[in-house]
């Protein structure tokens, strides 16, 4: 696609929104073309960006992709507005029902989307290293250790949940341990250990524009693709 990807940014409030709204403004492939927040915004356009509330959703104009990182209860609509609009979605929407994971099943035989519990591209690699040492270490204990700031609720956090059941399906008995500390971003070990020796694969998050990186870069791979629920991974070339 020679012009600019049209984006639109759900949950443009949040701080993924937030950071979706600078980074985006520093590169030239993509314009936002819509700002969705949950409330009515005080401005309706901001440095040159229009802005939306959610109930004014479906008045937004035309986009390409959605990104969405807003609340369970905000997502049904833009899944909707993306189907009906033979749009792409790159979500990161997380407390999905099992009745909107079915939706979101539904919709990738319409659209071309990728759904992820975390966006960063380092986490996509180390998902498939965990993959292929669980294949290749059958028997060996295998830990997921993760460390996330004092306001973090969640225990283990999606991302280690995600990174044990890759284990898992590859033959591994996963045990969890989970660290609340300071301000830390994210930080995830993998940790494998046999007779007289341990692997450990590690991914530490020093910011969370990481996360906002990652969306972006599926964001503008996924369009143009047939219709289908792609991994990040899958949109790392």
């Amino acid at each position: 696609m020679n012009r600019p990807i049209k984006l639109l940014i759900h949950g443009a409030s949040g701080r993924m929104g937030q950071a979706l709204l600078r980074l985006c403004a520093e590169q030239g492939d993509c314009q936002i073309v819509a700002a969705v927040t949950r409330k009515s915004p005080a401005q309706r356009v901001v440095d040159g960006v229009p802005f939306f509330a959610a109930n004014e959703l479906s008045g937004a104009p035309a986009f390409d992709v959605a990104i969405d990182f807003s609340l369970p209860e905000g997502f049904d609509p833009v899944l909707g507005l993306c189907v009906a609009r033979g749009a792409a979605l790159v979500s990161g929407t997380t407390g999905l029902s099992e009745a909107q994971r079915a939706a979101l099943d539904a919709a990738a035989t319409r659209v071309p989307l990728v759904w992820a519990s975390n966006f960063s591209l380092g986490v996509a690699v180390l998902t498939e290293l965990v993959e292929r040492a669980a294949a290749a270490l059958p028997g060996w204990d295998c830990d997921v250790i993760e460390a996330h700031h004092t306001q973090k609720k969640d225990a283990p956090s999606g991302t280690a949940l995600t990174l044990g059941e890759a284990a898992a399906a590859n033959g591994a008995k996963v045990s969890y341990a989970s660290l609340r500390a300071g301000d830390i971003v994210g930080e995830h070990t993998v940790q494998f250990t046999g007779l007289g020796e341990r692997l450990e694969l590690v991914h530490r998050a020093g910011n969370r524009d990481i996360f906002a990186r990652g969306a972006l870069h599926a964001a503008l791979r996924i369009v143009g693709r047939p219709p289908a629920a792609y991994r990040l991974r899958d949109l790392l070339d």
